[in-house]
């Protein structure tokens, strides 16, 4: 029977892969819940489908976000063992609730339910389409190896804990229903804060020292977790967002339609063509903003604190770690609702 050291950490399995379909839908859903997606598909909303879609998204991304992660951290339910689960992933997280399936539902049922009344679709279709999106998330998360649906009696015997069975049982299904809980309290709320969002006089302070206090009064861990930093991350997107939609709307100016494209192609042709050229130049925007950003803001940091730049441990202090985070993706967040908007209009794409 299988022994291990449950102090050790888990060590990387080799693994064959038997049917690539599988292998590589799923590897593509796991990353819809990942950085890679959230800096895309949140930024396209707001260039080319509906400002008022792309804020209830980013308003519930970060409150799901940042309830997830905090609950993480707080409960400590570890991730399935390896072996005997094959993890195609290392992460260094606890695992209860799983945040790629709150994301996922709260991004796909909010889109869902934000859009229905402004597109020409049925609920069903649209309910079902999320339910799809979410539903490959979560079952990505249980093929990469990084939530399971049940122990074996091999880990049970081993773990020797009953604590560690829900866990595993309820990591994907609880981030689901967690999700589905504050989508529907928050819902009554959601034109409210809206309105507060884009009117209030305290919106730029307010969506700036909030966040930052949640950050910094993050729960302490006695090992290094990357949740706190995953949470910056999204905490700063968000704040730097909600400024831009402020700003813009205190600045609100008439959008003349486009005349400086003189496409022979048909309509639909057309659009495309416009919805890629602003996809493309904000994305550039925001990949520049994000590097030259992160690196002005780590070297000031590390100067200020004289440790070395390289010094990866020192970059995980909390005097570092957070602003160094909030800095950087709060520059982003503005950029995508503030600055690119207007380079889309100085390019005649709006």
């Amino acid at each position: 029977m299988l022994q291990r050291d449950l102090g050790t950490e888990d060590c990387a399995q080799k693994y064959v892969v038997k049917n690539y379909f599988y292998y590589y839908l799923f590897k593509f859903s796991s990353a819809l819940g990942e950085e890679i997606f959230y800096i895309t598909f949140l930024p396209f909303t707001y260039w080319n489908i509906n400002h008022d879609v792309s804020r209830r998204l980013i308003m519930m991304w970060c409150i799901v976000m940042y309830i997830g992660q905090v609950t993480k951290d707080i409960l400590k339910w570890p991730r399935p063992h390896s072996p005997p689960v094959v993890k195609l992933e290392m992460r260094a997280e606890y695992g209860m609730p799983s945040t790629h399936a709150m994301a996922a539902t709260s991004i796909s049922f909010t889109f869902c339910i934000a859009t229905i009344n402004q597109n020409k679709y049925s609920l069903v279709l649209g309910l079902m389409a999320a339910f799809v999106f979410s539903t490959l998330v979560c079952l990505s998360r249980l093929y990469t190896g990084m939530h399971t649906v049940l122990f074996t009696l091999t880990e049970l015997w081993i773990l020797g804990s009953k604590t560690a069975v829900p866990s595993c049982i309820l990591d994907v299904i609880g981030g689901t229903l967690i999700s589905a809980a504050l989508i529907v309290l928050t819902y009554p709320a959601w034109d409210i804060i809206d309105h507060l969002m884009l009117t209030s006089p305290f919106c730029p302070i307010l969506s700036i020292v909030v966040p930052l206090l949640l950050c910094y009064n993050y729960p302490k861990l006695e090992d290094y977790s990357p949740t706190r930093a995953d949470t910056t991350t999204v905490l700063g997107a968000g704040a730097g967002a909600t400024v831009g939609f402020w700003l813009n709307n205190l600045c609100a100016a008439p959008n003349y339609p486009n005349q400086s494209l003189h496409l022979s192609l048909p309509p639909i042709s057309e659009m495309m063509m416009v919805v890629l050229a602003k996809f493309l130049v904000g994305i550039f925007i925001l990949l520049v903003t994000r590097y030259f950003i992160k690196g002005m803001a780590l070297r000031v940091l590390c100067s200020r604190y004289q440790v070395s730049l390289n010094d990866l441990e020192a970059r995980r202090r909390l005097e570092i770690e957070v602003p160094y985070k909030f800095i950087t993706y709060s520059s982003v967040g503005f950029s995508a609702t503030a600055l690119v908007p207007l380079v889309h209009e100085l390019l005649g794409l709006i």
